[in-house]
């Protein structure tokens, strides 16, 4: 049971620091949009003979985790996007208190 809990405690640890850490961020992304475009191509390509709607446990499998992939992909460009605004943002704020003396509208 101990071991259970520290590989989950890793697990959340690792997501984490992908998460937070842009260029960390970035390579898992390209890294999971390059299996998918693969697996795309080699589920077409390579084994359409295999994974057809006869073998329905094959093609769910196969074409699940596909489909898994990409919306992972998305799911973590969306991400990127909204915290390349956050730090925009908090950029943008910081610029303006430096040159101008001041703080935000919104935080007055």
């Amino acid at each position: 049971m101990s071991d259970l809990k520290d590989n989950i405690q890793f697990v959340i640890a690792v997501s984490k620091g992908i998460a937070r850490d842009q260029r960390a961020r970035r390579t898992v992304l390209f890294f999971v949009v390059l299996t998918a475009m693969l697996m795309a191509f080699a589920g077409f390509v390579l084994f359409g003979r295999w994974l057809t709607p006869e073998r329905p446990i094959l093609f769910l499998l196969y074409w699940g985790a596909c489909i898994w992939l990409t919306f992972l992909s998305i799911l973590l460009a969306v991400h990127d996007l909204l915290m390349l605004r956050q730090t925009a943002r908090r950029e943008r704020q910081q610029l303006k208190a430096e040159v101008f003396g001041m703080k935000d509208e919104k935080e007055k």
